[in-house]
């Protein structure tokens, strides 16, 4: 049974995906430039934050792409085994992204002449900071209410169903010979 915190999940969940491939894109061409010395270009630009910035930008990308496999399991499964996998990247993946808009609002702060394919990795940082703490929030909406999510106080998980006994379970009213 889809749940309302799976059914926003799952295309925000492709759209942040999106999104990560192309900052992966134009942060890779940005620092390719910068590593060349071809700042002059006249699409690219920079200032003393772009090296940090571009590094940055693209370790939040890598990150995010593999938090988004993750999360793609825990949404086809949307239980509360796979929600941990999904919860933990999910949060690396926006804290290291945060780091990077940190990054993006200092290179933008210190101004000069930056071309429109740094500027759309800068807008697309500071974009994918809030849907990703969004995305993150709906992870965890289970704790509210498991209409949400996975809850997280299912008392029936891992323990095989009602009246189906344990076999390694020791003890009991069996007698040793």
């Amino acid at each position: 049974m889809a749940t309302v915190g799976r059914n926003v999940a799952a295309p925000l969940l492709f759209l942040n995906l999106v999104m990560y491939l192309i900052v992966m894109g134009f942060a890779s061409w940005c620092l390719n430039r910068f590593i060349n010395a071809q700042t002059y270009h006249p699409s690219f630009g920079g200032n003393g934050a772009t090296m940090f910035f571009l590094t940055f930008a693209i370790l939040a990308a890598v990150v995010g792409v593999a938090s988004k496999l993750g999360g793609a399991n825990h949404i086809r499964a949307w239980r509360s085994d796979s929600l941990a996998s999904a919860a933990s990247s999910a949060m690396i993946a926006w804290a290291v992204t945060a780091l990077a808009m940190g990054l993006a609002c200092k290179e933008i702060n210190l101004g000069g002449h930056r071309g429109w394919r740094l500027r759309v990795v800068e807008a697309f940082i500071i974009i994918l900071t809030f849907t990703q703490l969004f995305y993150l929030i709906l992870l965890h909406a289970g704790l509210f209410s498991s209409s949400y999510g996975p809850g997280y106080r299912d008392p029936d998980y891992g323990v095989g169903g009602p009246g189906v006994a344990d076999p390694g379970h020791k003890g009991g009213t069996t007698t040793r010979v």
